[in-house]
């Protein structure tokens, strides 16, 4: 009952603010759960993948999604995604090191995500008034984030979210921010999916817990998206940054 009633909160605050389940998540399995850092990981990437897929349809259906910078993305996502689950592999993930590592790491990029929340009406603005000229490395940048979003996203489950969407207005200027979400969707669906049966097959996907999380989270998101409008978008986004901010001090500084 616990968990669904975690994932109905988290349904709700992504339907709200549109930030990726993941950083909210998996740092609530990991702090106030206890669960393996590992097992969080593993199982949130598949909830994301899940819950997110509704999302292609909804987007896809109103043209809100680039599919070449979703095809660029993943020339560099999914390899980094295989290869970060090939070294998962060789590692043991049960080690008190490791542990430490993984939490090192989802706080650093929960903090990144934090400031990703906070400036990116900044950070839209200030694109907007930018020479809009295409970069002439706009492809190659775009594989490198997408090779950077995928070894974030297998390690720790965060990154395809704001973070990818960020990037995305910084590198595409010129296209409508709608247009970004819905491609940054569109790409993170594949990439959670791969990471997340990469991680089940490491053994690091607790199913029981995946099935209460859907069952709170989908009507969840549901409802949030629903009062999205009701609520005032800046308060949300300085709530959410704070939250994330306090939540990645946590792990990197008390692991």
């Amino acid at each position: 009952m616990q968990f669904t009633l975690s994932g109905f909160i988290i349904g709700m605050l992504v339907g709200l603010t549109g930030v990726g389940g993941g950083s909210l998540m998996t740092p609530l399995l990991v702090i106030i759960f206890k669960i393996n850092p590992a097992i969080a990981v593993g199982t949130d990437l598949l909830y994301a993948s899940i819950t997110k897929s509704a999302g292609i349809l909804s987007h896809g259906s109103m043209g809100h999604i680039n599919w070449k910078i979703v095809k660029t993305l993943m020339v560099g996502s999914i390899p980094s995604s295989l290869v970060c689950t090939y070294f998962l592999e060789k590692i043991d993930l049960n080690s008190p090191i490791t542990l430490y590592w993984i939490e090192i790491i989802l706080g650093t990029t929960l903090f990144l995500t934090s400031l990703a929340v906070l400036f990116q009406p900044w950070i839209i603005k200030k694109t907007r008034e930018r020479d809009t000229n295409e970069n002439n490395n706009i492809i190659f940048l775009t594989i490198a984030l997408g090779f950077l979003l995928g070894g974030l996203v297998t390690i720790t489950s965060v990154g395809a979210g704001a973070m990818g969407v960020t990037a995305l207005i910084f590198l595409y200027p010129r296209i409508k921010i709608s247009r970004i979400i819905g491609t940054d969707i569109a790409h993170a669906v594949p990439l959670t999916m791969l990471a997340g049966i990469g991680h089940y097959n490491l053994g690091n996907v607790d199913i029981r817990l995946l099935g209460a999380l859907l069952i709170g989270s989908l009507p969840g998101v549901l409802i949030g998206s629903y009062l999205s409008d009701k609520f005032n978008e800046k308060t949300l986004r300085y709530i959410l940054a704070i939250i994330l901010m306090v939540v990645s001090f946590e792990l990197i500084f008390n692991t």
